[in-house]
């Protein structure tokens, strides 16, 4: 192994922590979702069809950035919230993508808390330093900035309240170029004072095809309403994260840094789960599965590493009932010297860097994507993940990871999938290699920008034909 520095091993982690912070490498992800719908594009969706099968040349020198026909324009942003969450923070990268090509951009946050927030204050100065402009969310300066925008994009489903609580009777004049960004697959949100207006808006765009025939089935079957053209874009890594994943050095600083402060020995094997702790996450279904991979091991005398599960996403100054029970099933079966919790963090790539698994293990319908599944991808890890929503989209299954049912039936096949892996170290780094190589084909922050734009480029064509049949 390379010798470093004591200054050199105790800088590059922070250096690397402080460069990845503003990254959506985020565990955070509050999408759901149900069977994979790749092969069911209703007439009402619109994909591009690089989208199957595209091969983009990285960015360099004078080829040109697919948004570069947003230079210029007037893009109004309204997110429902601020916050560590993934739907905020897939619109603030989306807000830094378009103003790395001139766009001018414009933040409104609907629901703020009444007593001054951190976390809104540091995200917002993020933004203003990268010359977007925040305003309030009511008032004149947001209706006259939403009339004279280009472009409006409503952020989840919730962000619907926004339309008459502000635009009152100005909404008509502004659906017509609304680009409605949904990730919510939760039945709660399919309520009418919500997404009354979502039939008479530009497009709805979303992350999975799941995701997709979802809402087209819901908001016909439970509230009578007909989508949109729906456009459905896949998310990508960002450069930034794609850079530490693929720099050897720094992956092998942050493995020795992350083992050390978990006492995890080089040799031992790391599963990960990284989501936000709560029960839709199946945090509890993982630790349950883990536990009976021990005792399989234990049973058939198998030889295997020193196994460990980290389980990243934790509250510390505020634990949940949930996580209290997690914390109790751990002590019960006396494998506390074996699991780990983390404090939620955006900075999962040194986790990322120091685990050999990731398990995706959301419940229900599954993640609506899953951004966290293809970030492990590009760090080479295996995955195992549930049968369910974008996983199916991303993961091939004994390809690039293993798949397992949803719920308490998925728990004995997570089990043995745990020990296949364990024990099939070969087959574990292929399946790292083909993910790394499906990354690199179909989920970067080109492939990403590419999808957006075509969304994008439709989108205003529409809104500017409406402007002219209203003249």
């Amino acid at each position: 192994m390379a010798k470093y520095s004591a200054a050199f091993r105790k800088k590059l982690p922070l250096m690397l922590l402080v460069f990845f912070s503003m990254s959506t490498a985020t565990l955070f992800f509050i999408r759901l979702a149900s069977d994979s719908c790749n092969n069911n594009n209703s007439s009402n969706y619109r994909v591009d069809d690089s989208d199957k099968q595209m091969h983009l040349p990285p960015q360099v020198g004078g080829v040109p950035n697919p948004l570069d026909f947003m230079k210029s324009k007037l893009v109004l942003l309204v997110s429902h919230e601020l916050s560590l969450s993934g739907g905020p923070l897939l619109l603030m990268e989306l807000a830094f993508l378009l103003r790395n090509v001139g766009t001018e951009v414009v933040w409104i946050t609907n629901q703020k808390p009444s007593e001054p927030d951190e976390i809104i204050y540091s995200l917002e100065h993020k933004m203003l330093d990268r010359g977007i402009k925040v305003l309030p969310a009511k008032g004149q300066q947001a209706v006259n900035t939403a009339l004279k925008a280009d472009l409006v994009v409503l952020n989840t489903a919730v962000a619907g309240k926004w339309l008459d609580a502000v635009l009152k009777e100005k909404v008509p004049l502004v659906l017509p170029k609304v680009l409605w960004w949904i990730h919510e697959m939760r039945g709660h949100y399919f309520k009418v004072e919500y997404v009354k207006h979502l039939p008479f808006v530009a497009g709805a765009m979303i992350d999975s095809y799941t995701t997709a025939q979802y809402w087209q089935n819901r908001t016909r079957e439970r509230l009578g309403i007909k989508m949109p053209k729906t456009y459905v874009v896949h998310l990508g890594n960002s450069k930034e994260l794609m850079e530490v994943a693929e720099n050897n050095v720094a992956k092998r600083v942050l493995r020795e840094h992350v083992r050390e402060s978990l006492g995890v020995r080089n040799e031992d094997l790391i599963f990960a789960i990284i989501n936000s702790v709560s029960r839709g996450k199946g945090q509890d279904l993982f630790l349950h599965a883990f536990d009976e991979s021990l005792q399989l091991i234990k049973a058939k005398k198998l030889k295997v590493p020193s196994m460990h599960a980290v389980v990243v996403g934790s509250d510390l100054n505020a634990q949940t009932k949930f996580e209290n029970e997690l914390r109790n099933f751990v002590m019960e079966r006396k494998i506390q010297d074996m699991v780990h919790f983390v404090n939620k963090t955006l900075t999962v790539a040194p986790y990322l860097a120091s685990v050999d698994v990731l398990v995706q293990n959301s419940q229900a319908r599954g993640e609506c994507f899953g951004r966290i599944t293809i970030e492990a991808m590009a760090f080479q890890l295996p995955i195992l993940g549930t049968a369910a929503g974008g996983t199916t989209e991303i993961v091939i299954n004994g390809t690039t990871g293993l798949l397992h049912p949803v719920g308490k039936d998925g728990v004995t096949p997570l089990a043995n999938n745990i020990v296949k892996v364990a024990t099939h170290v070969e087959r574990r780094l292929t399946m790292g290699r083909k993910g790394y190589e499906r990354v690199k084909e179909k989920f970067l922050e080109q492939h990403m920008s590419h999808r957006i734009a075509l969304v994008l480029k439709e989108v205003l064509r529409k809104a500017k034909g409406h402007s002219f049949k209203s003249c």
